[in-house]
């Protein structure tokens, strides 16, 4: 059996789950766990077959890959208020958002930065729409790393290169080879399901509808995915890295309950025919938080990069509107600007 499913069927349409069945736990691994037989490929983990020559033609006839001129007026208006970073002492959970999805996140007394991408700009876009929230130079040490997945937005090595070699860096299967190549010497190899943990935070690897690729020749080669980041509290982030929307939200929730902050993609959606199976729309993040059953959720990848054509300030209302409809407490939807940060009160 493979990881790979069908769209799920309806809620009332699945079996009943039995009240004695237990909630599986991630398999704990050492740091610095390389494997060197991952399978070849990873495809069978796709939720949905990836677009053919029939999909990629209709994308070249109909040229909507950038949003018109109108949906680019109101770039000036992208929120960007850059702050300094909040103080953060063993017991604090706080996040701030550079842009995208590189996160600065302080829990249990660690820096951690998610996908970090603090370059102009990356293969194949037009540059930043916003500068990065926060200087390089004013980051705290970073203690590890997380990687999602390999696509050049998420995957930077010009920012990688800033980094003192010994950072551990936690990545998905498959990828560890890419670092080793930098010169990284703490890295660590996970699959889905499976965790590792640091100065006693735990990073727990989950999947995402997503797939990978960075070159012609190793489409799938490493696994994608997202982190659940446990401080020794029991206080819990999931960063959800790059995904559409699908079955799995429920099952991370089921897995990890309780999930005080959930960062989730609301951008790069449209045409939604393209780019539904792997970017979730503002009101699909929305029901993936739900899902999930986090109690707060910060939007993310969007008013950064160009890379789909909806309007640039269009994610943000139409989350908000989203959230509104959901009946859910204003408060809980932190939709920070770049730069902003946001401390977590027990």
């Amino acid at each position: 059996m493979t990881e790979r499913t069908a769209r799920p069927a309806p809620a009332a349409e699945a079996p009943p789950r039995a009240a004695s069945d237990a909630v599986p736990t991630s398999v704990l691994q050492p740091l610095g766990r390389l494997r060197p037989d991952w399978p070849r490929s990873f495809a069978d983990r796709l939720t949905a077959p990836l677009p053919g020559v029939r999909a990629l033609a209709r994308l070249a006839r109909e040229g909507a890959v950038r949003p018109r001129p109108e949906g680019l007026r109101d770039i000036p208006l992208l929120p960007f208020e850059p702050g300094p970073l909040p103080p953060a002492g063993p017991g604090t959970v706080a996040v701030t958002w550079a842009g995208h999805a590189s996160w600065i996140l302080r829990l249990g007394g660690l820096t951690v930065l998610t996908d970090p991408v603090w370059s102009r700009r990356i293969l194949g876009t037009p540059a930043r729409l916003t500068p990065v929230g926060v200087r390089w130079e004013d980051l705290p040490p970073v203690d590890a790393v997380v990687i999602s997945h390999n696509h050049f937005d998420h995957l930077d090595a010009p920012t990688l290169r800033r980094l003192p070699r010994t950072t551990p860096v936690l990545v998905p299967a498959g990828l560890g080879r890419w670092f080793l190549r930098r010169g990284f010497t703490r890295v660590t190899e996970l699959d889905w399901w499976e965790a590792a943990e640091l100065g006693g935070v735990r990073f727990d690897f989950v999947p995402a509808h997503h797939w990978s690729k960075r070159t012609l020749l190793d489409t799938c080669r490493s696994l994608w995915g997202g982190w659940v980041l446990t401080d020794p509290t029991g206080r819990r982030l999931y960063f959800a890295g790059d995904t559409g929307y699908g079955h799995w939200f429920a099952e991370i929730g089921r897995r990890h309950p309780g999930i005080d902050l959930a960062l989730l993609p609301i951008g790069a959606y449209e045409p939604r025919w393209w780019l539904r199976d792997v970017h979730t729309d503002p009101e699909e993040a929305v029901r993936a938080h739900q899902d999930l059953g986090a109690r707060r959720m910060a939007p993310m990848h969007w008013a950064t990069f160009v890379l789909s054509t909806e309007p640039v300030l269009e994610p943000l209302t139409r989350v908000r509107a989203a959230w509104e409809r959901a009946g859910l407490p204003r408060e809980d939807l932190w939709d920070l600007p770049v730069g902003g940060s946001r401390v977590l009160v027990p």
